[in-house]
């Protein structure tokens, strides 16, 4: 049982319960008009006959309209029949006066009910009861007549209803079982597939394309995950095959380990390789967090200028052929995680100095407004305007001129050029709340902008 049985359900319940109450609000004031015109014919003929009476022209003719509709009689004080209808004539009393002014009963005139009303009329001879009755049977005809075909039209109305509310509530929901038939064909296989969009803004179409939507985020995640997972492999690859090929060769020729050399070379290279690859998963393990949300940093006060200083003394060991310009740093505070924000500048002063032809140049300063602007730049082939923002996605690399190019035996961040640096910086200056971006620097190179927002302790 779905929803257009429900619907229809409802439907018939709704409908049912205010045509129902409707009928019997009719009848009942059907009834009650039918019984008013009754008692208003009634009540004007024995007025009629009690005026005559009470004038002293004595009783007048009591003829009636049909045999056993309607009768007449006259009461003495008594209770004796003193005139009446030629139906009624010869009867004793029909109605007991006594009962009130106006009452209902069944005569031996006819099984039909009677409205009775009882007029008093002071005579010449005495008071006299003139009793008029009038038979019912139209009107409680005309209320079976009415009940008869509320009960037969009132189901017919309900299928009706059922019917309409059946077809309108199917029609409504021919989109979703569209929907529902595509979204059950759709596999992790098929992310590409995508409901079909109903005409028209209703909320299944708007469901449709909220679904859309979720399914491009899938599949963008998806394609994200595969580009993922497959770059991390081919970088990890590279060193396990190193560590591989030197422990092939050392078993292959365990002669050679005998010399001091050799062996301290190859525990060198299986160390470097090693270190390569920790920091690989490190990052890995970084990013992973931050596709977690959990990339929460641990703020307390940092003298942002001495992160930068000290990447600076870092990058003239490990580079010393180039020129590394501080003149633009100047002193800024802030509350941040002195950890996250120490590797965003390593990061970027590794990356400058990676594609720097012979000069780096740091700034720092703090604006008006309070935001903390930090800006590293080379003179290198700088970043095409097409990929300033891919170069903040992972595994990102561009062409030769910014390939991997050791910067002189630098180990921090990106130094083994696995296109990870950059996606880290973006994720530890959102984490900050701040935003990481590239342009064209005064040198000619790219220059890498990072934007703290105000210190909210400030």
């Amino acid at each position: 049982m779905g929803v257009r049985f429900w619907s229809a359900v409802a439907a018939v319940l709704v409908v049912a319960t205010g045509l129902v109450a409707g009928a019997v609000a009719l009848i009942a004031l059907l009834r009650a008009e039918l019984t008013a015109d009754v008692r208003q014919g009634v009540q004007d003929r024995a007025e009629q006959v009690a005026a005559v009476i009470e004038s002293g022209r004595g009783v007048p003719s009591l003829t009636v309209s049909g045999q056993g509709e309607q009768f007449v009689q006259v009461l003495d004080a008594r209770g004796d029949v003193v005139a009446g209808s030629p139906n009624a004539e010869e009867l004793p009393a029909l109605a007991d006066p006594r009962r009130g002014s106006e009452f209902t009963l069944t005569t031996p005139l006819d099984e039909d009910r009677f409205l009775v009303v009882a007029v008093t009329a002071e005579g010449p001879g005495g008071d006299r009861t003139v009793l008029v009755g009038q038979t019912l049977f139209a009107v409680d005809e005309s209320i079976r007549i009415v009940t008869r075909l509320l009960l037969t039209g009132l189901p017919l109305l309900m299928l009706v209803v059922a019917g309409a509310t059946w077809m309108a509530v199917g029609r409504a929901l021919a989109p979703v079982a569209a929907i529902r038939s595509e979204v059950e064909a759709i596999s992790a296989a098929e992310l590409h597939r995508r409901v079909p969009l109903p005409p028209g803004r209703d909320e299944i179409a708007r469901l449709a394309a909220t679904m859309n939507r979720m399914l491009d985020r899938l599949e963008r995640a998806q394609r994200a995950q595969r580009r993922f997972i497959s770059d991390a492999s081919h970088e990890l690859r590279s060193p396990v095959a190193s560590i591989r090929q030197h422990a092939e060769v050392a078993l292959a020729h365990p002669d050679r380990l005998t010399d001091p050399a050799t062996g301290e070379r190859l525990a060198r290279t299986v160390l470097d390789e090693d270190l390569r690859i920790q920091r690989l998963v490190d990052d890995l393990l970084l990013l992973a967090r931050a596709d977690e949300e959990a990339l929460r940093p641990r703020l307390r006060p940092v003298d942002l200028d001495d992160l930068v200083l000290e990447e600076v003394r870092r990058l003239r060991r490990a580079a010393p052929g180039l020129r590394i310009g501080t003149a633009g740093v100047s002193a800024a505070r802030r509350r941040a995680d002195p950890q996250g924000l120490g590797r965003v500048v390593r990061n970027l002063g590794d990356n400058a100095a990676r594609h720097a032809r012979s000069e780096v140049a740091f700034d720092l300063a703090e604006q008006p407004d309070g935001r903390v602007v930090l800006g590293v730049e080379d003179d290198g082939p700088g970043v095409p305007p097409g990929d300033r923002e891919r170069v903040f996605e992972r595994f990102v690399r561009l062409d030769e001129a910014r390939s991997r190019r050791p910067s002189g035996g630098g180990d921090a961040g990106d130094a083994t050029g696995s296109g990870l640096g950059l996606a880290i910086v973006a994720e530890l200056v959102a984490a900050h709340g701040g935003t990481a971006t590239v342009a064209e620097g005064r040198l000619g190179g790219a220059r890498f902008e990072v934007v703290l927002p105000p210190d909210p302790e400030g």
